[in-house]
């Protein structure tokens, strides 16, 4: 099982070679917000990567749209279908 430090940095490593590949975005946010959003994402909200549309869900509002690498990577590494393509 992945500790937070590794899950902190596969966040910040699958946000800065996403934002690289596509040539646009800001890696700050998920540089600086990695260990804020994991453990709000793993340890505070509920979720559940196999019943995506459940109504009890809670909601995650990043609104800074240019760090929105750090939603799409959280929602890789916890097995929600988002491709990092």
């Amino acid at each position: 099982m992945a500790t937070r430090t590794d899950l902190c940095n596969a966040i910040r490593a699958l946000s800065m070679d996403a934002v690289q590949k596509a040539n646009s975005g800001h890696p700050g946010a998920p540089m600086g917000m990695a260990e804020i959003a994991e453990v709000l994402w793993n340890h505070n909200l509920s979720h559940n990567p196999n019943n995506p549309k459940w109504a009890n869900r809670d909601r995650f509002v990043l609104s800074n749209g240019h760090g929105s690498m750090l939603i799409y990577s959280l929602l890789h590494l916890t097995g929600y279908d988002v491709t990092m393509d």
